[in-house]
């Protein structure tokens, strides 16, 4: 059952790949704000996905952060979650994320339940 409170937690190492140059959102080998946003995206719907029925799943629909520090290679990142709003099928997470030294994002993420299939199938006929 969803109610308000859920927290999720993703952690990964800042590596070429998820680099500011090799997402193409920079030239600097440091962490890219892109990679920092799938982070705090894998980390609120993996706290929720448990807690819905079977077929349903959530998608991302609106993203609302601030990059505040820059992160080295090999370092690790850790982004948290908390679901903070319920409106029928939107949700409402917290998100910040975290290297070893302290806050490096923050802000709010939004997500909507859908369920898996007509969603797929709505896609696939665009």
């Amino acid at each position: 059952m969803l109610e308000t409170g859920i927290k999720g937690e993703a952690k990964e190492v800042v590596s070429e790949s998820n680099s500011a140059q090799a997402m193409k959102s920079g030239e600097l080998k440091v962490y890219a704000t892109p990679s920092m946003i799938a982070l705090m995206e894998q980390a609120a719907y993996k706290s929720v996905a448990a807690e819905l029925e079977d077929g349903k799943g959530t998608v991302g629909t609106l993203m609302n952060v601030s990059h505040i520090s820059a992160t080295p290679l090999g370092m690790e990142v850790t982004a948290k979650s908390e679901l903070v709003e319920i409106d029928r099928k939107r949700l409402v997470f917290k998100v910040e994320a975290f290297d070893e030294r302290g806050r490096i994002g923050e802000g709010t993420h939004e997500r909507f339940v859908i369920d898996n299939e007509k969603f797929q199938e709505k896609a696939n006929n665009k």
